[in-house]
C-alpha cells in the first residue's frame, strides 16, 4: 500500500483537491478552525465568516423544500442557528483584531412594519415556523404584541390633554363660582350661629352681618389693566378705583368691629379690626435694616454698632 505522501502526489487526489477549492468545501490541511480565536489573521477571518455566509444561504434555500419531513426541517434549522453562532464568533474575533465591525442589531419586520416575533435568539426559517408547536408560539407571541399595543393606545388617550382636562376653565362657565359663593355663605351663618351660642345671645340682639366681600376678584381685575405706555390718565383713574375700595374696605370693616364691640365687652372696636398688614415696601426696608445690621457685626464686630 502506498504511503500517505504518494496518495498526496497522485493525479486524482490533487484533482479532488482542486475541486472542493472551486466548491468552496475547503481540505483537511483547509479546514475552518473550530474556536475562533486561535486564528490571527484578519484576512483568514473574513474568509471563514464568508463561507460561514455561504453555509447558511444553501441551509435556508433547502429548508423551504416541501419534501422533506419535520425531523429534517428541525435538523436543518438547528444546524442554521449553529451557523449563526459561530457566525457571531467569526464576527467578535474579527473585531478584536481590528477589523470591520459586522454585528448590527436590525430588526426583523413584517408587511405591517412591526418587529418579527421570534427573531432573537433561536431563530426560525423556512417550514420551520410552520411545525407543530411552533405556530402555536408565534401566535401566543403577537397576542402579547397585541395586548400591549392596546394598553398603549388606552394610556394615550389621556396624553396631551387640554387645560379643561385638568379643571382649569371650571371657572369660565360660572357655575363653580356660584357653587362656592353659596358654599361661602352657608359656612360663615354656621359660624355666626357658633359664636352666638358660644357666647350665649340671641339671634334678635345682634344685627345680622353680611359676608365680606373677597377682594381677591378686584385685585385680579385691576391687575390685569395694565395702561400703555403714556396712558398716565388710565393709571391715575386705577389708583383711585383703588384708594376709594380701599377706604370702603377699612370703613365697612369698623362698622363691624363697633357692632362687635358692643356685644363684649372685655374687647375693643381697635381690637377687633382686621389686622393691618405690612406693606412690600416696609418689609423691605425691615429686611435691608438687618442685612446691614448683620454686615456691621460681621466685619467691625459688636462695638462697630
Amino acid at each position: 500500500m502506498a504511503r500517505n505522501e504518494e496518495k498526496a502526489q497522485s493525479m486524482l487526489y490533487r484533482f479532488r483537491e482542486a475541486q472542493a477549492a472551486e466548491l468552496g468545501l475547503g481540505t483537511r490541511a483547509d479546514r475552518r478552525p473550530r474556536v475562533p480565536a486561535t486564528c490571527k489573521s484578519l484576512r483568514d477571518c473574513e474568509r471563514w465568516r464568508g463561507e460561514i455566509l455561504r453555509e447558511i444561504s444553501r441551509k435556508v434555500s433547502k429548508i423551504q423544500d416541501a419534501g422533506l419531513t419535520d425531523y429534517e426541517v428541525r435538523d436543518l434549522n438547528d444546524e442554521i442557528n449553529k451557523l449563526l453562532r459561530e457566525k457571531r464568533n467569526w464576527e467578535n474575533q474579527i473585531v478584536a483584531l481590528g477589523g470591520a465591525n459586522y454585528k448590527r442589531n436590525v430588526a426583523m419586520l413584517d408587511e405591517d412594519g412591526k418587529e418579527v416575533p421570534g427573531t432573537k435568539g433561536y431563530k426560525y426559517f423556512g417550514r420551520a415556523k410552520d411545525l407543530p408547536g411552533v405556530r402555536e408560539l408565534f401566535q401566543s407571541q403577537k397576542k402579547e404584541v397585541e395586548e400591549e399595543n392596546q394598553a398603549l393606545a388606552h394610556y394615550k388617550r389621556f396624553m396631551n390633554q387640554g387645560p379643561q382636562y385638568y379643571g382649569d376653565l371650571d371657572e369660565s362657565s360660572g357655575k363653580l363660582l356660584e357653587f362656592e359663593r353659596a358654599a361661602e355663605n352657608e359656612e360663615y351663618e354656621n359660624a355666626c350661629l357658633h359664636v352666638q351660642k358660644a357666647l350665649g345671645i340671641s339671634a334678635d340682639d345682634i344685627p345680622k352681618l353680611s359676608l365680606p366681600e373677597s377682594t381677591k376678584a378686584a385685585s385680579s381685575s385691576t391687575a390685569k389693566r395694565k395702561p400703555a405706555d403714556g396712558d398716565s390718565d388710565v393709571q391715575m383713574g386705577d389708583e383711585a378705583i383703588d384708594n376709594s375700595s380701599e377706604s370702603s374696605r377699612l370703613a365697612q370693616a369698623k362698622i363691624h368691629a363697633e357692632a362687635a364691640a358692643s356685644y363684649i365687652p372685655f374687647l375693643t372696636a381697635e381690637e377687633l379690626l382686621p389686622p393691618k398688614l405690612p406693606t412690600r415696601e416696609e418689609i423691605e426696608s425691615v429686611l435691608l435694616e438687618l442685612r446691614k445690621k448683620a454686615l456691621v457685626e460681621e466685619y467691625f464686630g459688636d462695638g462697630g454698632s
